[in-house]
């Protein structure tokens, strides 16, 4: 999706409200497809990537030095379209979609946990290792993640745990050519 693209989102009911998202940047990342990149952040090598931020939302990235790791909240634009029952990269057998992070969604949002290196507040870049995220997927949100409100170390996993161990994408959420 290139740079200023609007990211219009249908009513869902007779209200005549549109959800409107606009990208406040961009991934850069050396993943150009799906197949090979991460299925999450923190799985695989921890490659450098960088989100930067567009000019008009840079004061917002004060403070955030401080904070170790960042949530980054996407569009995941170039996904297959959804269906509600698939098979996640963890597993070999179908899952109702809302019980998995299979990237086709009805809204393709994704969530991303990435460690944050550094901080260039005036050229609005960030610099990240980790990432699961195909280069230039539009950037939504940035959150600090917060340990004491963030982790619940005695969550449960569901079916996740029983699943294989695959770290990296193939092609079966990439679109058809």
């Amino acid at each position: 999706m290139p740079p200023g693209t609007r990211l219009t989102i249908f009513p869902m009911s007779n209200d005549n409200k549109d959800f409107v998202f606009y990208p406040i940047g961009y991934i850069r990342s050396s993943y150009r497809e799906q197949t090979g990149t991460p299925i999450q952040a923190n799985l695989g090598e921890p490659e450098t990537a960088e989100v930067r931020v567009l000019e008009q939302y840079r004061d917002g990235l004060s403070d955030l030095e401080g904070f170790s790791h960042v949530w980054l909240i996407t569009w995941l634009d170039r996904g297959k379209p959804f269906e509600l029952l698939t098979i996640p990269y963890r597993d070999t057998i179908k899952r109702g979609l809302f019980a998995t992070r299979a990237p086709s969604r009805p809204n393709p949002i994704g969530i991303s946990c990435t460690r944050l290196i550094r901080v260039e507040k005036t050229t609005g870049v960030l610099h990240l290792a980790g990432i699961d995220l195909l280069d230039f997927t539009p950037v939504l949100d940035i959150k600090p993640y917060i340990p004491a409100v963030d982790a619940f170390p005695e969550a449960s996993s569901g079916w996740f745990m029983s699943g294989t161990n695959r770290t990296r994408a193939d092609e079966r959420f990439q679109p058809d050519e």
